[in-house]
């Protein structure tokens, strides 16, 4: 089916970036280690991307979307692609003025997210400058997202979703600078990566935009007007902006609380960046497609259909998440260690990190089926009920992770963000229900006993391998021998939950294969 396509085209292009994401990262923890540079670049960079998700990825698409769809069945062609462009320009001006506003506070925002680092003046000094040098990448990461919208309501998902790999190509040619120039410890090596996430913005403009007039849709900015269609998307964007800030406030609130214990800002980087993977194939793919599929259907009034993508889509990401969660909590320590401990990136760094990965493994499956959720109130031009919804879920983790790093320590961080994931969950589930606009269908329910069975099986196995492999993961084996040993690792137990999950029914091999080849 072609939503399953989709799914496989964003997610593995959401793959070739992870991956170089982790080579990104396997070198920063090599050439920086958990350092005060890299806590200063790991915040800095933060600012960007924390009001990149706020402004672009959550609230503009989630507005958007619907909006041209319901343009382009009503209207036309044209009359789409001038809605478009009349977005384009209201979100630039929007955004030039706040990034304005923003470098001239940037101060008191890294007091904010950091207030941990003002007792070493150095190092906040150094986080400031980098979110200054950073923050215009917010400008084309914004861009990057109405011209993805644009491409994937018209079910081109090839290029948006690969942009996103030119971040990390760009880093990794920056950090491999720094190694041959020896400057790797010094302050130049976070001035040098910031400036690389604002070139890699760039370059992804480019590639988008380029994408979409390929599509017939050549954008040109024009002067700001605010039309019917404007007022309507900023009601629809506010309330996702506000959910936005909800769940950027939420990280924040965990970078405050680790600011205030040396080098926990870098164990959740490092920790974040491995469950980033499987949310990022999974999640952010459900997420993408789903919600242009959805709209369309909607406007077709075939209320089957819309049942029926929402059940392959929670289908779809179970199928794929929950075995993630349990290979993460399990083989979160030999993962650490093959990854990332070597150079200055110790063993006592590497034991904490994985504590914190088996600890949001625990939330994987959550945060997945959010994206999966959130596209069935985003269709109906309900972008209020997530933004409530997201208000608890900050709230709840507010209070979670402060009592919870008090009890646990670091770790605590970790527990409060799954626990929270899980909240939001059944909120948005529960009120679906209660609406008539969702329900289980008997395809998804023989699936997930099916899925659970072989994440049980699948993780005995792992258990009881990770015990037996371990002297094999030690940094004094090498890294080939490391890799080749989690290679057997991850195999083993993807072939093992392959097996019991074609005989439980979790999934039929040959019609899943002729589903992602649209045969």
């Amino acid at each position: 089916m072609k939503l399953y396509r989709g799914f496989a085209t964003v997610g593995g292009m959401t793959v070739i970036s992870r991956v170089l994401g982790f080579v990104r990262d396997m070198l920063i923890a090599a050439v920086l280690g958990a350092s005060s540079i890299t806590d200063a670049f790991f915040v800095g960079f933060r600012v960007p991307n924390m009001f990149r998700r706020i402004f672009a990825e959550g609230a503009f698409n989630a507005a958007f979307i619907p909006l041209f769809t319901k343009k382009l069945h009503a209207q036309g062609d044209a009359a789409a692609r001038d809605f478009a462009a009349l977005a384009l320009s209201g979100l630039t001006l929007v955004l030039f003025a706040f990034v304005i506003l923003a470098e001239i506070a940037m101060p008191w925002l890294m007091l904010l997210l950091a207030p941990g680092f003002a007792e070493d003046p150095d190092k906040f000094r150094l986080a400031v400058l980098l979110g200054r040098i950073a923050l215009p990448y917010l400008v084309f990461m914004s861009w990057v997202a109405l011209y993805t919208g644009l491409l994937n309501t018209l079910g081109r998902f090839a290029a948006a979703a690969f942009a996103p790999s030119l971040l990390n190509v760009v880093l990794i040619l920056v950090l491999l600078g720094l190694v041959a120039t020896g400057t790797g410890e010094q302050t130049i090596a976070g001035v040098a990566l910031a400036w690389g996430v604002v070139v890699s913005g760039l370059l992804q403009v480019a590639v988008v935009a380029f994408a979409a007039i390929r599509a017939g849709l050549r954008l040109k900015l024009e002067r700001p007007r605010f039309t019917p269609d404007m007022k309507r998307l900023l009601q629809l964007a506010v309330p996702g902006m506000i959910a936005g800030g909800m769940a950027q406030i939420t990280i924040v609130i965990s970078t405050i609380i680790a600011s205030l214990q040396d080098r926990v800002v870098s164990w959740l980087y490092y920790a974040d960046r491995i469950f980033q993977l499987p949310l990022g194939l999974i999640g952010v793919a459900v997420g993408v497609v789903l919600l242009p599929d959805l709209s369309h259907k909607l406007r077709t009034g075939d209320h089957r259909a819309v049942i029926d993508s929402e059940n392959r889509a929670l289908e779809f990401s179970l199928l794929l998440t929950v075995p993630a969660a349990v290979a993460l909590f399990i083989a979160s320590w030999p993962i650490m260690r093959v990854l990332f401990e070597r150079g200055a990136f110790t063993t006592v760094d590497a034991r904490a990190t994985a504590g914190m990965l088996s600890a949001l493994a625990i939330g994987l499956p959550a945060y997945v089926l959010i994206k999966a959720l959130q596209p069935s109130f985003f269709a109906r031009e309900d972008t209020k009920t997530p933004m409530i919804y997201a208000g608890i879920a900050m709230a709840a983790n507010a209070a979670l992770s402060y009592a919870l790093f008090v009890i646990l320590g670091a770790v605590g961080i970790a527990i409060a963000t799954s626990l929270t994931g899980w909240i939001n969950v059944v909120l948005l589930a529960a009120e679906l229900r209660r609406r008539g606009e969702f329900e289980l269908d008997d395809q998804f329910r023989r699936a997930f006993v099916g899925i659970v069975l072989a994440s049980l099986a699948m993780g005995a196995v792992l258990w009881g391998l990770t015990a037996w492999l371990d002297p094999w993961f030690t940094p004094d084996r090498g890294l080939l021998v490391q890799i080749f040993a989690l290679a057997g690792l991850i195999g083993v137990g993807l072939g093992t939950y392959l097996v019991v999950g074609a005989f439980a029914g979790a999934l039929k091999p040959r019609t899943l294969l002729k589903d992602l080849l649209g045969r």
